[in-house]
């Protein structure tokens, strides 16, 4: 097993740090209260990173269950759009209930049509 080294978990940490406090604190200024977004920021720095192996693992769950199936993408499209769709960041308004926190995706064409007006 490939052992990591303290530089390149720091690294890691780093950039999910940054994702989540440039993330969060856009919106929160938005809606007026720093402190939504400072703890919007924090719990994104546990969320997002859960949400990633998540969408990763599977990933890979479809394109087994693909190959599997002899190149079925009716069966591993379900999948992949469940594991890969959703929220990666915790924001204000998820925070507040104006928003729920979808960690599970939605395949795309189960969703209603978007109204422009």
């Amino acid at each position: 097993m490939r052992e990591t080294t303290p530089m390149r978990r720091g690294a890691v940490a780093a950039v999910f740090l940054g994702l989540a406090l440039a993330a969060a604190p856009a919106e929160a200024r938005a809606d007026g209260d720093p402190a939504m977004g400072a703890a919007a920021a924090v719990c994104s720095l546990v969320y997002a990173p859960t949400k990633l192996a998540f969408a990763g693992l599977g990933t890979v769950v479809s394109g087994l269950a693909w190959a599997m199936t002899g190149f079925d993408g009716d069966v591993a499209r379900p999948i992949f759009y469940s594991a890969v769709r959703g929220d990666y960041v915790i924001t204000p308004s998820h925070l507040d209930g104006r928003r729920p926190v979808e960690f599970v995706g939605r395949d795309p064409r189960d969703e209603p049509p978007s109204n422009p007006w």
